[in-house]
């Protein structure tokens, strides 16, 4: 199993960085290591949309698809990602945006994986640390390509370093 959680403020909007997280079929555009997505199907349940989405992943030889069931619910700031199938034992992810009160969210970030491969899981352990945080800055680049920095708080200032708490863990060093 592996676990890891971030916490990080930025300066843009709540509302923006969900439309940003929510945009599954965008994530080629920015992504690292996405090299494809795909919405299969989009529902309305209540007040939360549903998707089932397929991403390809790619990293030298490394190619696998999988597809999983994506529950957007604007009202609480939240993506929700649930493992349908594909390489993986399990797969859970979850986005939650914050609005903070001087400008700009908090975003909380949590991944928990487990491929079938235990070859797999022992490679991609021990590079995931440093995957986890380039995924998470892509999003926040990304969001400063479209939304720039007048979106955020007088607060945060380009290129000032952005407050951040990282609670990452894997099974490995609970063990």
């Amino acid at each position: 199993m592996t676990a890891h959680e971030k916490t990080r403020d930025v300066p843009y909007a709540a509302e923006d960085m969900f439309a940003l997280v929510a945009a599954v079929e965008r994530y080629p555009d920015f992504l690292p290591w996405c090299s494809g997505a795909r919405i299969r199907r989009r529902e309305t349940i209540g007040g939360t949309e549903v998707l089932l989405a397929d991403l390809i992943v790619s990293y030298k030889v490394f190619r696998e698809q999988f597809t999983s069931r994506v529950t957007l619910d604007p009202q609480a700031g939240l993506v929700d990602v649930g493992y349908v199938q594909g390489p993986f034992r399990y797969l859970h992810n979850k986005w939650q945006f914050e609005p903070l009160p001087e400008g700009g969210c908090r975003i909380h970030f949590f991944i928990d994986f487990e491929f079938r491969s235990a070859t797999l899981q022992k490679m991609i352990g021990a590079v995931f640390a440093k995957a986890f945080e380039k995924m998470m800055q892509a999003f926040i680049d990304r969001a400063g390509e479209l939304y720039g920095a007048s979106r955020g708080s007088p607060s945060f200032e380009p290129g000032a370093p952005v407050p951040s708490t990282d609670r990452s863990t894997s099974s490995a060093a609970r063990d």
